[in-house]
């Protein structure tokens, strides 16, 4: 029995995916669940495992394009082909052809070939079957012009030229101009306010002696309580109303050495502090390796960021749209402050919030982060692991 290999939806608004590699080969075994291929879009770059056990009968979406989402990408079967095929450029050829014929490229590889004068049959490709994808093709673009800009440099003075006068273009991923796109999109289409809290993680921090946590599950509780309280930070803009989100699910912002992604935690409010820290760890781990799932990047309704983690006290994060807030989590050091007129060490957090103007005003934004504050604060975290 045949099945049909999809681009998959791996967000909202998102309306089409780039296939990064094919992680098996035209014809290759696969397990149900074993990652196939590698699918890049928005802000997320996953590795899509297979639906069932078979054998990838026919790739129709060669490495390096960008399609639609719900387009077809490949044919899973039961059953190995008896001539297994694959559709290149809108010509369908055998193995055995491909090899002895001339070699085929995308359009898209085509095009930009053209453009820029390169000959497609002298470039090695990193693609499947040593397919030249666009990505090589920007690396030699990247090369070359920066290669002629310091030969010219050279040429025109004597002597070498300081190094600030030297450039190289570093080609964009596809995950780097998508963060891109949607970063611009969404300060172009929501009001931007930013307000600021300090907390007290005293509490949190001696809660936390001994156990396994970070402080970051903490946060999610608080958060979640207090968008209990305060409705309007789980909802989205649309012209014709506001749409409230029955559901509370906590993306958690993860940096990784090329991008970002969010994967959530659905129904953070049902959760405790422990099952809470176990997502948060296990989510990020598999971020980091491209072995999240496609609905684990879907339908967050409120995102947090822990930019602390690498120093910053403050920030000013872009919300993750379509929704109306984000939550910036600073480093947690011991600071001087005042306490009932007398100055005592405590441990404590800048907070900050970034929000929709067009859905929330300035004293809602500041009573849900008041309430933030106190959760974390008062809390007995003992009833609430």
């Amino acid at each position: 029995m045949a099945t049909d290999i999809v681009m998959p939806q791996l967000g909202e608004s998102i309306a089409e995916g780039t296939v990064v590699r094919w992680l098996i080969p035209q014809g290759g075994a696969v397990e149900k669940d074993q990652p196939l291929l590698e699918v890049e879009t928005e802000k997320v770059a996953l590795d899509i495992p297979s639906p069932a056990t078979g054998f990838l009968t026919e790739i129709l979406v060669p490495e390096g394009t960008t399609v639609p989402v719900g387009t077809m990408l490949a044919k899973l079967d039961t059953q190995p082909a008896s001539g297994v095929v694959n559709r290149v450029g809108g010509v369908t050829v055998r193995p055995m052809e491909a090899a002895q014929g001339e070699r085929h490229y995308s359009p898209a590889v085509r095009q930009l070939a053209k453009e820029h004068g390169l000959d497609l049959s002298a470039i090695t490709g990193t693609g499947e079957g040593g397919r030249v994808t666009k990505h090589d093709l920007l690396d030699v673009i990247g090369t070359r012009e920066s290669t002629g800009r310091v030969q010219k440099t050279l040429a025109a003075t004597p002597s070498p030229p300081p190094a600030s006068t030297i450039e190289e273009i570093v080609p964009l991923s596809q995950m780097r101009k998508t963060i891109a796109e949607r970063m611009v999109l969404s300060r172009h289409t929501a009001a931007h306010v930013a307000t600021f809290f300090e907390a007290d993680f005293s509490g949190v921090a001696g809660f936390r002696e001994g156990r396994a946590l970070t402080y970051l599950p903490f946060v999610v509780s608080a958060v979640t309580r207090a968008i209990r309280e305060h409705p309007l930070l789980n909802s989205s803009w649309r012209e014709q109303g506001l749409v409230m989100k029955n559901d509370r699910h906590i993306g958690i912002a993860v940096a990784l050495d090329d991008g970002l992604l969010v994967p959530v935690i659905r129904h953070a409010d049902r959760k405790g502090l422990n099952q809470i820290a176990h997502e948060i760890t296990d989510l990020a781990d598999r971020a980091r390796s491209k072995r999240l799932r496609p609905e684990e990047v879907q339908d967050g309704t409120f995102t947090i960021t822990n930019h602390g983690g690498f120093g910053s006290l403050f920030s000013t994060p872009i919300i993750n749209q379509p929704q109306t807030a984000i939550l910036g989590v600073g480093s947690v050091q011991k600071r001087a402050v005042v306490i009932n007129d007398a100055i005592a060490i405590r441990t404590m957090c800048y907070l900050s919030l970034s929000f929709d103007h067009r859905v929330i005003d300035g004293a809602t934004a500041d009573r849900f982060m008041a309430r933030v504050k106190q959760h974390l604060e008062e809390s007995d975290w003992e009833k609430l692991l």
